[in-house]
């Protein structure tokens, strides 16, 4: 796997960790607090809906996937196992999309 300098992954490769572990460790380092793949962002008021646009940003660039349309509601966004399942499905589409 290559990351670019910035953290973001290159087009096609594979993120180490898996994106459970990125998702936890991106939201460790913004909101300083170690969190559960369960635990409601936003209930928590840790995560602001103005935070969850960078939540969409870190996705798409870190596993090259694109977000839009009825993806952006914020439930997609509510916790690390919504997000995993969200870039999971989005992947799954890619790949179909492109039938490999």
């Amino acid at each position: 796997m290559t990351i670019a300098t910035d953290g973001r992954t290159e087009p096609g490769a594979q993120p180490e960790g898996g994106v459970e572990q990125q998702v936890l460790e991106f939201l460790l380092t913004r909101t300083k607090t170690a969190l559960t793949v369960e635990q409601d962002l936003f209930a928590s008021g840790l995560v602001s809906s103005l935070f969850a646009m960078e939540l969409v940003v870190f996705l798409e660039q870190r596993f090259a996937v694109t977000i839009g349309g009825a993806d952006l509601r914020l439930d997609n966004f509510r916790t690390v196992n919504n997000m995993t399942a969200l870039v999971a499905r989005l992947r799954e589409e890619k790949a179909g999309a492109h039938g490999e």
